[in-house]
């Protein structure tokens, strides 16, 4: 498929070739003169005007010089007063593979010169009509010359904002897919450390202990593999079906682990129902960060998690009891960033920071535009 337009440029060339050296030889019609010079300017004049059409794609200002330079000789040696066809195929070209700096300086020297060689050749060196004839032929060339420029040009542009957009897409698929990673690995991995911490300390004196966490780090792992095993998927390219995005009925295993982890989680949930799969999603991984970050930085504690749609608006509120007041400082990395980010993507809004009674508090507010809310 690739050569295919290069089979067709070659064809388009030897064609407009062979109708030049046609042109040459035919008889005058209703008294216009016929060429009758000698033979071998016909052959360059034809050669010029069609062979480089076959190299436009490569060389696309150079052919359109050659061949415009061409296409006026033919006008003025009364060879042809056909519209520039081959011009045009050449200006396509240049609107559409040249830079905007390049092409336009050339459409604005083609088209008077253009214009001048078949006005001259009309009405000047070998009048065959009025005035009116010569300005309609001009007219014609550089509707030609100019639309097919302007064509190459659009297509040009189009490319371009394909191209843009494709880029958008990718660098936001790209980020999505990062917020996935982080939030899968940053929660699994902070229960898996909180437990083997437990089990380290524990394991002299109450092995039983040591057993117990050592199975949660066993389930938590397998739970992370499952969920990088599915993030992952939108990688793949052998069309394998991928397991369901997480939603919101995984927010109380979400509350299961962060309470094997140490942290004491009352979990309330209303009027949840009816939301679409990307909300779910986005609900569920703001409980998952906020969760994780209190692992992270106040276990063990007592931790509030509500989440509730009402009033066209999902609400979610996550607020521990850990160690720390008005001076605890926020989490570094990137959770809290994540959230955000989430939040700002449905137009909502997110606040996070220490309590005056002590703790810490995540609150998050998501817009149901489009969604039927309870």
């Amino acid at each position: 498929m690739k050569r295919l337009p290069y089979v067709v440029d070659l064809v388009a060339a030897v064609a407009v070739t062979a109708v030049y050296l046609e042109f040459a030889r035919t008889p005058a019609v209703d008294g216009l003169p016929a060429y009758s010079g000698p033979v071998w300017p016909v052959w360059v004049v034809a050669a010029a005007a069609g062979l480089p059409i076959a190299v436009r794609r490569r060389w696309p200002l150079p052919v359109l010089g050659v061949v415009l330079a061409a296409l006026t000789s033919a006008s003025i040696l009364d060879l042809t007063r056909e519209p520039y066809i081959s011009g045009g195929l050449a200006a396509y070209l240049v609107g559409l593979a040249e830079p905007t700096r390049r092409s336009v300086p050339a459409l604005a020297v083609a088209l008077p010169v253009a214009a001048a060689g078949v006005y001259l050749g009309e009405a000047v060196i070998t009048p065959s009509g009025g005035v009116q004839d010569a300005a309609g032929l001009v007219a014609l060339v550089l509707v030609v010359i100019g639309g097919a420029w302007a064509a190459g040009f659009a297509v040009r542009f189009r490319r371009a904002e394909s191209h843009r957009k494709a880029g958008h897409a990718l660098v936001a698929e790209r980020l999505r897919i990062a917020r996935e990673m982080h939030d899968i690995v940053s929660h699994n991995l902070s229960l898996i450390a909180v437990k083997a911490g437990v089990a380290a300390h524990v394991a002299a004196d109450d092995p039983q202990e040591a057993v117990t966490a050592l199975k949660v780090i066993e389930e938590t792992s397998r739970s992370a593999l499952t969920e990088m095993r599915r993030a992952l998927g939108v990688l793949r390219t052998d069309g394998t079906p991928m397991g369901p995005a997480p939603g919101t009925g995984g927010l109380d295993g979400l509350a299961e682990e962060a309470r094997r982890a140490g942290i004491e989680v009352v979990l309330e949930v209303r009027g949840l129902s009816g939301l679409g799969e990307g909300t779910q999603l986005t609900v569920y991984r703001i409980v998952q960060e906020a969760l994780t970050n209190v692992v992270k930085h106040a276990a063990p504690t007592r931790c509030g998690v509500t989440v509730t749609a009402r009033g066209g608006s999902v609400a979610i509120d996550v607020v521990d009891d850990g160690p720390g007041g008005p001076r605890r400082r926020l989490p570094g990395g990137h959770g809290l960033l994540g959230m955000r980010e989430r939040a700002l993507m449905h137009g909502g809004t997110f606040t996070a920071g220490p309590r005056e009674e002590g703790g810490f508090a995540v609150s998050v507010r998501l817009p149901l535009e489009g969604e039927g809310s309870p």
